[in-house]
């Protein structure tokens, strides 16, 4: 495993400690920041996110990173509402979002369905973040919206109706589902990150 410079984004979202235990047991200790200087100068970028996304909005504002992160040029990695503050805005309060992926997130209208929580299939798999998963593994998903699939989808799942499960737009990539706790199939996703 490369040595690398991996900084994950610090704006108090809820899964930063998972997600830095999962690349920890890869043998990398990722620097948790919320310094702009520190976010730039990194080799990769994660953006992870659990919550709200008015308050996570809210929150990158406070942290003065809303104009930072659709400028990096680096590898970005969003995960869950990080994947979802990545689109141009979402349902969920009614929330702008960061705009990098020209999509809007919709709620899952089926409330006895909702939350999409547990494991599910990946299908429509393409590019290089998906090297070695195939069509039919397992991933694990905890969200009540969802990405609408787009051109940028490079996986795709079923739940209610097909959404993205993943993204990708020039260094800017994407999880809806949760790496951190998906297993080996999510162990294989951050080799693959790293290795980009």
């Amino acid at each position: 495993m490369k040595n690398q410079n991996i900084v994950i984004i610090d704006y108090d979202a809820g899964n930063i400690q998972s997600v830095k235990y999962a690349f920890e047991r890869l043998g990398i200790e990722p620097v948790v920041s919320n310094d702009k200087e520190v976010i730039r100068k990194a080799d990769k970028v994660i953006f992870p996110g659990v919550g709200e996304a008015s308050w996570a909005m809210n929150s990158l504002k406070d942290n003065d990173l809303i104009d930072l992160i659709p400028e990096l040029k680096q590898p970005v990695l969003g995960i869950c509402l990080g994947m979802q503050l990545m689109c141009e805005n979402t349902e969920e309060g009614n929330t702008n979002a960061l705009g990098i992926f020209p999509v809007s997130v919709k709620r899952f209208t089926n409330d006895q369905k909702v939350p999409h929580m547990g494991w599910n299939q990946l299908e429509n798999l393409k590019g290089g973040l998906l090297n070695g998963i195939e069509t039919g593994n397992f991933a694990y998903f905890v969200h009540s919206f969802y990405v609408p699939v787009i051109d940028e989808t490079i996986a795709a799942c079923d739940y209610i109706l097909p959404f993205s499960a993943a993204l990708q737009k020039d260094n800017f990539y994407a999880c809806q589902f949760h790496p951190e706790k998906s297993g080996e199939l999510g162990v294989k996703i951050l080799e693959n990150f790293i290795n980009l």
